[in-house]
């Protein structure tokens, strides 16, 4: 069963209703012409851009129905339309309805309704005990008292993942602290100086037999366009302010765009970490990276 939101955008000038159902959010293309402050026919063009060049499936987000006071069926597009959308179109709205649409799939994803706000604080009172718990285990000199082998086994795991648990209850309440991001962006990757690196990447990667000729080669101009939507900028200031959130941004649309017919992943992994050592934010203060490979791939495959 759908259920109809209302969307009201940060000035207040428009507001739409959004259809939520199957765990997304729909509109249709007059309402995502009204969203993003574009003609219908620029809308018209991404959307049709985006099932062509391969990016979503168009019967999988795409339905047909049947609305009051229209003589003929309306297509309705899921979040991923949307969103792909908004990054073609590079508005200053598209971002603000993004960061509104996600928030609302956090409350309602899991079971169709907003999280219970007292049972989160129940479970953050919970994982605070438990740091107090494994904190007294772990200071007392009798540890070697526990005779099971299970016991030791659950202590291990539990002394070595309770701030996973708490950081994972943070983010659920939303509550997840935020360092102080860095601001000083030095470095923009350009389309040329990008293409040229990967270029060398290849020949790196063919000399050790682990990439073919089809490594790199663009499908289209959507590289260049994802390049361009990590810098865009509204009032002179970029949108993506800091170096953390311009890296992050680099990695998810390099990766989701598919702009390259092999090695989407490997090349949004490698300008990832080319732009935080451009940028003087690759290491530690002691020298260690701040994501190792492990991390770095944790972070592309869920993208991809």
């Amino acid at each position: 069963m759908s259920e109809i939101i209302i969307y009201q955008t940060p000035d207040r000038r428009t507001e739409l209703e959004v259809r939520l159902e199957g765990d997304t959010v729909w509109l249709t293309q007059a309402q995502m012409s009204l969203l993003f402050q574009r003609e219908r026919s620029v809308i018209t063009k991404h959307i049709r851009n985006v099932f062509a060049e391969g990016e979503l499936d168009e019967k999988s987000n795409v339905q047909i129905l049947h609305i009051a006071n229209s003589d003929k069926p309306v297509n309705f597009y899921n979040l991923d339309v949307i969103i792909s959308v908004g990054y073609r179109v590079k508005s200053k709205r598209g971002v603000q309805f993004r960061q509104w649409a996600t928030q609302r799939l956090k409350e309602y994803l899991v079971k169709g309704y907003a999280l219970n706000e007292s049972r989160l604080k129940q479970l953050s009172s919970n994982l605070q005990q438990l740091e107090r718990a494994v904190s007294l285990i772990q200071a007392t000199s009798n540890i070697e008292t526990l005779q099971l082998q299970e016991a030791r086994g659950l202590l291990d795991i539990l002394s070595a993942y309770t701030r996973s648990f708490v950081l994972l209850n943070q983010y659920d309440n939303r509550s997840l602290p935020v360092e102080e991001l860095n601001t000083t962006i030095t470095y923009e990757i350009t389309y040329e100086e990008a293409i040229a690196a990967i270029a060398e990447l290849k020949r790196s990667l063919m000399a050790k037999k682990e990439a073919t000729d089809l490594f790199g080669r663009e499908k289209d101009n959507s590289f260049r366009s994802s390049l361009q939507s990590v810098v865009q900028t509204f009032g002179g200031q970029y949108l993506y302010s800091s170096v953390e959130e311009q890296a992050a941004h680099l990695l998810y649309f390099v990766i989701k765009n598919h702009s390259f017919v092999d090695g989407n992943k490997r090349i949004g992994a490698f300008l990832f970490v080319w732009f935080l050592e451009r940028n003087q934010h690759r290491f530690k203060k002691n020298g260690e990276v701040k994501i190792n490979d492990n991390g770095l791939t944790a972070l592309a495959l869920p993208v991809a």
